[in-house]
């Protein structure tokens, strides 16, 4: 059971970092941005390449955070913000095109092998007689976190109350004098340094690869609709409940079922697990299991 748990723990602190910054740029921009999971795999790659160029670490980490914060402000206002004149649906369809241009640039400069931080054999932490890795306990951590700062911004800071104004009722904040682009920037750089930071922290207990965003393609958007799109709290119960649906799934013993022991479901059936969760919570609530909280301010 604790196993079970820790394993929960581990694959939502992977899918946290990128849906709370999914969740949290929707509720201002209005448009799903199917580039953000891209963000997360090119940011694992910056921090790699920094790594490479002799920084340390932490400090790779923190370039990479910064420039594909950067990265994701100036996409929004040069192309993601034009494009919403023209409808959320052109919005869209230019984040899938943005999304394939970030993977093309990546397998053009490192190509399509899995690639590892460097970093000296360690022997894992044990916790309760179960091994966990830095890199584990290091996401767990970081998710965490993003909880905690999240939270705080969001009920405690003049601009987490900019930001659900915004969120709930556009024309009314305006009215007010609530700066929207200045909000809309500054939540969309966090977003992007989100992405990066959960990127390098997925990158940490695998390999850092070029299907990177596309594995949490699915699953990301499927925690962030579950929790209700534009609630970032929310996004953070979506990770949890889609983590425990996939990692239910894969420790199931089917083998009575058959007259056998140690029957598993392989893994490629974790999608089709998350998202069965998803339509039956759908059928009962249309617009998320939260979205009450993303029209409260």
């Amino acid at each position: 059971m604790l196993q079970f748990l820790l394993d929960v723990l581990i694959r939502t602190a992977d899918l946290l970092l990128v849906s709370v910054g999914v969740s949290t740029l929707y509720s201002l921009v209005r448009f799903p941005n199917i580039a953000h999971v891209q963000y997360a795999m090119l940011g694992a790659f910056v921090t790699l390449w920094c790594q490479r160029a002799g920084m340390p670490f932490g400090l790779a980490l923190a370039v990479s955070c910064v420039l594909l914060g950067v990265m994701a402000v100036l996409l929004n206002a040069l192309v993601f913000s034009r494009l919403l004149l023209r409808g959320s649906a052109n919005a869209m369809i230019g984040s899938l095109a943005v999304s394939m241009i970030l993977i093309a640039f990546v397998l053009a400069v490192e190509g399509s092998r899995p690639q590892h931080y460097a970093f000296e054999v360690a022997p894992p932490w044990m916790i309760a007689g179960m091994p966990v890795s830095t890199g584990q306990l290091a996401s767990i951590g970081c998710g965490a976190a993003t909880l905690l700062l999240f939270g705080t911004l969001l009920f405690r800071t003049n601009l987490g109350r900019s930001m659900r104004a915004l969120s709930s009722n556009r024309p009314l904040a305006l009215a007010t004098g609530i700066d929207a682009t200045r909000v809309t920037a500054i939540i969309t750089f966090a977003s992007g340094a989100l992405a990066a930071l959960g990127g390098t922290m997925l990158g940490l207990s695998e390999d850092v690869h070029l299907n990177l965003g596309n594995g949490l393609l699915l699953p990301v958007f499927a925690a962030a609709i579950l929790g209700g799109l534009g609630n970032p709290l929310g996004a953070a119960a979506g990770a949890l409940l889609i983590a425990l649906a996939e990692t239910f799934v894969t420790n199931i013993d089917f083998g009575f079922l058959f007259g056998r022991q140690l029957v598993f479901l392989p893994v490629t059936y974790i999608g089709a697990a998350s998202f069965a969760i998803l339509l039956l919570a759908l059928l009962v609530r249309p617009y998320g299991l939260f979205d009450r909280e993303v029209r409260r301010v």
